[in-house]
């Protein structure tokens, strides 16, 4: 069996041998690369090192009997990122303290997920990524969709259904994330949830101005994405300085294709 050392060992260029760095023995090189990067963001490398930072603090020479060289702790660290990608911070350093009172041993990845599972996904509170990605791609039909826990639907609300459809991830991600643990909070805390009802007249102003948007954008020849980023000042309310402050700089912009922006869509 290899030791860690002969794993990373270099080949003539300097480089890691390819059989134990590719993330893909057959198939498209490049598509491997690029599954590789993303599933290990600088952000998951990052809360890993503050895992294992936490762990040797916390477990001292338990920790360091643990591996024997350097490499060993690298090899550890690419396994875990690759195990925790979607948990976000809270939900990390939650886990970790809770190891900290209950284990004398620091955790294999196995044990540290059943944990994380056992704080995220108590009250079937799936974790935020995947809560987020589900928000998204029902945010059209949050009324009707069948959700996997009614803290996305409110987290979701909360957020803005306009937003998660045509924001960009790292615009409206964060606030999705605040909202979602915020209320993820609620419901550990006991809280009863309820999801939307079919009721006798329904609110679709976020609908209406959707489809106006798209209509608005059919009618002037413009891409979708034009029309949003150029309509995005109708989601805010009425008379604020936000509002008139987006329609002045989407209208600088339609004043090259001789476009007058409307100023409400009903």
């Amino acid at each position: 069996m290899k030791t860690p050392a002969e794993i990373l060992a270099k080949n003539d260029n300097g480089l890691p041998q390819q059989s134990w760095t590719s993330r893909t023995p057959t198939g498209n090189q490049e598509q491997g690369t690029k599954t590789a990067q993303r599933e290990l963001t600088v952000e998951v490398k990052t809360l890993v090192n503050m895992i294992f930072a936490r762990f040797m603090a916390i477990y001292g020479h338990k920790f360091k009997s643990c591996f024997e060289t350097q490499d060993e702790i690298r090899i550890a660290k690419r396994e875990w990122a690759l195990s925790l990608g979607g948990y976000t911070e809270h939900e990390l350093v939650a886990a970790i303290d809770y190891c900290k009172e209950h284990s004398a041993w620091m955790p294999t990845i196995s044990e540290f997920l059943d944990v994380l599972r056992t704080q995220t996904g108590d009250h079937g509170l799936p974790a935020t990524k995947h809560a987020y990605e589900e928000a998204c791609l029902n945010a059209d039909k949050a009324s009707t969709h069948k959700w996997t826990h009614p803290a996305i639907y409110h987290a979701g609300k909360a957020t803005g259904w306009f937003r998660l459809r045509t924001e960009d991830e790292v615009d409206v991600f964060p606030d999705f994330r605040y909202n979602y643990d915020v209320i993820s909070r609620r419901v550990r805390a006991g809280e009863q949830l309820d999801l939307p009802v079919a009721v006798a007249l329904p609110d679709k102003s976020d609908d209406t101005l959707f489809a106006f948007i798209q209509s608005w954008g059919e009618e002037h020849n413009l891409k979708p994405e034009v029309a949003s980023k150029w309509l995005f000042y109708l989601t805010k309310p009425k008379g604020t300085k936000v509002r008139k402050r987006f329609q002045q700089q989407a209208q600088v912009e339609a004043n090259a294709m001789g476009i007058t922006l409307p100023d409400d869509y009903q």
